[in-house]
């Protein structure tokens, strides 16, 4: 396995789908801090959670002139119910292609459940400055209070 990318890194520039059917990547985001938030699955209990949360303080996100992009193996319409069924605010990306950025990342991983092996992606939140290197990284993030603590370390850099 290679190393995973971490703070002062290049974040890798790697095109996603949007749930609109466009593209985004890391380099649109340019001159600004971004924050890329992975998460395993739309409308489970902790994903939600962390997108309602992310979705709460995109109004200070933005006043801190950070911005947020949610990412996930679900397809675009998979999102686009998610946002809609939830009022979603933070914009999402879909990562479904192999060799994609969560593979870059080494995020999308194998991982072990009651005895069963199989792929996924572990919640991992990627801090990145203006000049699209990493700052900061959270990993195996869990959600309580996960989106406010990203906010301060935004407000920080």
């Amino acid at each position: 396995m290679t190393e995973r990318p971490g703070p002062g890194d290049a974040f890798p520039d790697i095109a996603m789908e949007t749930p609109e059917g466009g593209s985004v990547k890391a380099s649109d985001f340019a001159g600004q801090k971004l924050v890329v938030f992975f998460y395993p699955k739309d409308n489970t209990p902790g994903c939600t959670t962390e997108n309602i949360d992310f979705s709460a303080l995109k109004p200070e996100f933005d006043a801190a002139g950070v911005a947020l992009l949610g990412v996930s193996k679900d397809s675009a319409k998979k999102h686009q119910n998610f946002i809609a069924k939830h009022d979603l605010k933070a914009p999402l990306a879909t990562d479904a292609e192999e060799n994609g950025l969560s593979d870059a990342l080494g995020i999308w991983t194998e991982k072990k459940n009651y005895g069963r092996t199989y792929m996924g992606m572990v919640r991992t939140t990627y801090l990145i400055d203006a000049e699209g290197k990493i700052a900061q990284v959270w990993d195996k993030v869990k959600v309580k209070e996960h989106a406010q603590a990203v906010l301060e370390a935004a407000k920080a850099l």
